[in-house]
């Protein structure tokens, strides 16, 4: 909030010139920040061999399902972006190049994402 001080000197009313605030001066010099060790869900942390082999696989299983649902949401978008209904529908060249993926691996996703949406389009 603007110092009273500052606010009637700016509208030229008489009163006394506006204090100049400085930052406190340090006493002591702050301690740089050390990066922590890089740590991936703990599993380095782990020191029984079969637990470790237990926990990784369960990450390896659940990262392999996220990233197949994160292509279905893709494929969806990608053929919903290519509806020739739509007033702004993109071609595959135009989703391959926001994508980073080739033309054909776009045209590919769209007819995926459509067969995606078949299904969807019938419970309507």
């Amino acid at each position: 909030m603007p110092d009273s001080h500052a606010m009637a000197s700016d509208s030229g009313g008489p009163s006394a010139p506006a204090r100049r605030l400085r930052p406190a001066q340090l006493l002591f010099e702050p301690q740089a920040a050390e990066p922590e060790a890089e740590r991936f869900f703990d599993l380095e942390s782990i020191d029984d061999p079969a637990e470790l082999l237990r926990r990784s696989t369960e990450l390896a299983l659940a990262f392999r399902a996220a990233a197949e649902r994160a292509t279905d949401f893709q494929a969806v978008a990608a053929a919903q972006l290519a509806d020739p209904r739509r007033f702004d529908a993109l071609s595959a060249d135009d989703i391959a190049q926001r994508a980073d993926w080739t033309p054909d691996y776009a045209t590919k996703m769209i007819e995926y994402g459509r067969g995606l949406l078949q299904p969807r389009r019938h419970e309507a």
